[in-house]
């Protein structure tokens, strides 16, 4: 594998912006390097995610490496010491927006991959750079897997470069209250929604969540809450609509999550609609993902095959990986989550490199992770 190659097409993914819904250009890029290394057949699918598929000399598995092309944005008043789309090289390493989340994962899958032996290959090994992650995980994943329908997944999400077999799912949660308008002049006239909001969050503050060994405990987040009308001029606000974030774990349900906040006894009396959000985004294509915003928590035996082999493999290419869990939501909701394949994560970087002002990545760590998939293909289809 030649590094420097490598290392020249991460920056240009990084200094590319791809905004959630803009990521044209940059999956051009990807699609313009998968064929000029050789992959046997590129295309873009209906949502735009970039898909490569490198033939094994025997038919066998397939092997599916997924990273994300989109990226959050900048922050409004955040200050980088570095431009974000400079894709600047400095003491080791790259910095710009994305690097680490995750476009150093995809340029170490697409190089791996067409640095593969097909000779040795049975089987054929999947890359896609797929869309829109940050807004909703597995979207357009699912698509993917319904072209290629692999036997197994690699998430290439930051893990230290240590070996995932599971992570924490995500709900979105609406709550809304039901008060009843008057002239603020007059509130007794009226029911503050507002307030009874408040008596919501309060009770909704108490609720005991539980905690997986490996995962780590669930989490209810309060993340927005505002009053209808808004704003609110000379009215007692009839309506009070509050998101929550539920970090997920393995096993469960929807109904459970919901009937956690519903049987509150405290909330009995309260006019409220509880519900998991629906989901629509628009791709940079025009295709719509849509769905429940419920992506499930997952978790696949340590002593599984795939988590051995892919094991094997990392410690074949000279690393030390330990297993681990992602404490975030990734593309395995749907993966493993959902459609119920063996998937794992690997990637450079850790959880607290994303989404961060000044947001970098380890030259070193990006050649090891190349190197790494490279293990994995090898353990998994020789």
């Amino acid at each position: 594998m030649n590094t420097q190659a490598l290392i020249d097409f991460t920056q240009r993914l990084v200094c590319q912006p791809s905004l959630s819904g803009e990521e044209e250009a940059v999956i051009q890029i990807v699609i313009n390097e998968m064929q000029s290394l050789g992959f046997d057949k590129v295309w873009v699918d209906e949502n735009g995610s970039a898909i490569g598929i490198i033939e094994g000399a025997q038919p066998g598995k397939t092997l599916l490496f997924d990273a994300h092309s989109d990226t959050v944005g900048i922050a409004p008043g955040s200050t980088w010491t570095r431009d974000p789309f400079g894709g600047e090289i400095i003491d080791g390493y790259l910095y710009g927006r994305g690097s680490a989340d995750m476009k150093g994962a995809l340029a170490a899958m697409v190089h791996a991959a067409a640095s593969a032996d097909k000779s040795n290959l049975s089987g054929r090994i999947v890359v896609s750079a797929s869309v829109m992650e940050e807004v909703f995980e597995g979207g357009a994943l699912k698509t993917v897997m319904d072209q290629v329908n692999p036997d197994y997944v690699v998430i290439g999400e930051s893990s230290d470069l240590n070996l995932v077999h599971g992570g924490r799912g995500r709900a979105e949660i609406h709550l809304e209250t039901i008060g009843k308008p008057s002239h603020s002049s007059s509130p007794h006239l009226g029911v503050n929604a507002v307030h009874l909001m408040i008596k919501v969050i309060e009770a909704v503050d108490q609720i005991k969540l539980s905690e997986h060994p490996r995962l780590g405990p669930a989490i209810l987040a309060l993340t927005d809450i505002i009053s209808e009308p808004y704003p609110g001029y000379s009215v007692i606000p009839s309506r009070c609509k509050a998101t929550y974030d539920r970090r997920l774990l393995p096993d469960e349900t929807i109904e459970e999550v919901l009937s956690a906040i519903t049987s509150l006894p405290e909330l009995k009396n309260i006019p409220l609609n509880t519900i998991i959000a629906q989901g629509e985004h628009q791709t940079y294509t025009g295709t719509a993902l849509r769905g429940t915003k419920f992506f499930p928590a997952w978790e696949l035996d340590a002593k599984h095959s795939f988590v051995e082999s892919a094991l094997k493999g990392l410690r074949t290419s000279g690393l030390d990986p330990q297993l681990s869990t992602y404490r975030f939501c990734t593309n395995a909701a749907y993966s493993i989550g959902v459609a119920g394949i063996p998937t794992i994560g690997f990637g450079p970087g850790t959880e607290a490199d994303a989404h961060v002002v000044d947001e970098r990545l380890s030259l070193d760590a990006l050649e090891k992770t190349a190197r790494g998939y490279q293990g994995i293909m090898e353990a998994i289809l020789s």
